[in-house]
């Protein structure tokens, strides 16, 4: 596959324009027609947690209910979502053995890319952990890297792939952040070198948007294997389970 051919790195790649924010939904089940599955004993099903194909997925492999979220780590309705939804879909959701919910990278910009190359450095069973945290830390990384110069912010962005992702990482803060997790400094540069990796991420997402033309942005979600328009919102996400069954 064609790797997604980023355009000339600057500020703008802050620009919100692939982050959605919608909405609005339709009724798929009755309310609570879903039923409680027990996890292994001794085990919780958000314990459960395997590398997929596209992504990283925590539950009950055999849910009723199947979610994916396809989202950004600079986008700030990604952030917001997970601030808001990823306790309750945990704990409420995912903890019942209705849904198993995966998270799969939408990529916006290449420091979204870099962060997503820091994620899947770890262990599959500290992910979603580290999602929430890169999240967290969404404000704070891109407050250091816009710290630094434009040309600075353009020789990282225009530096050979095996190299580039490493130097906007060192800009943004993001090597530092990972070794703070537990990563050595090594590990995480290994990781971020890896240009491999990076086109099978940029790829994916390239990927999805030639399946789904009207793709509404990040972050978005799957239910079923249908794409859900108009749940950007945890609000609005949360009525779309509902009305699932869950």
């Amino acid at each position: 596959m064609t790797p997604i051919r980023f355009a000339p790195f600057a500020l703008a790649i802050f620009a919100l324009a692939a982050c959605n924010k919608s909405d609005d939904g339709a009724t798929t089940k009755p309310a609570g027609s879903v039923k409680v599955v027990a996890a292994p004993a001794g085990t919780s099903w958000a314990e459960k947690v395997v590398p997929t194909a596209e992504g990283v997925r925590m539950g009950n492999p055999d849910a009723t209910v199947q979610i994916i979220e396809y989202g950004s780590y600079t986008c700030p309705h990604c952030r917001d979502f997970q601030a808001e939804g990823h306790e309750t879909i945990e704990r409420d959701y995912v903890n019942s053995g209705k849904i198993s919910f995966e998270y799969r990278n939408m990529i916006r910009d290449p420091l979204d890319l870099t962060n997503a190359l820091v994620a899947h450095c770890f262990d599959p069973g500290a992910f979603f952990a580290i999602n929430t945290q890169l999240f967290a830390n969404q404000e704070n990384m891109i407050k250091t890297f816009t710290a630094h110069s434009q040309a600075e912010q353009q020789a990282a962005g225009q530096a050979p792939p095996n190299e580039r992702f490493v130097k906007l990482a060192e800009l943004a803060g993001l090597i530092e952040f990972a070794k703070q997790r537990g990563l050595s400094e090594e590990r995480v540069r290994t990781c971020l070198a890896d240009n491999k990796k990076a086109e099978t991420i940029a790829n994916q997402s390239q990927a999805v948007l030639e399946k789904y033309p009207d793709f509404p942005g990040t972050p978005s979600f799957i239910l079923n294997g249908k794409l859900l328009d108009a749940t950007a919102t945890w609000d609005a996400f949360q009525k779309r389970l509902r009305e699932a069954g869950v």
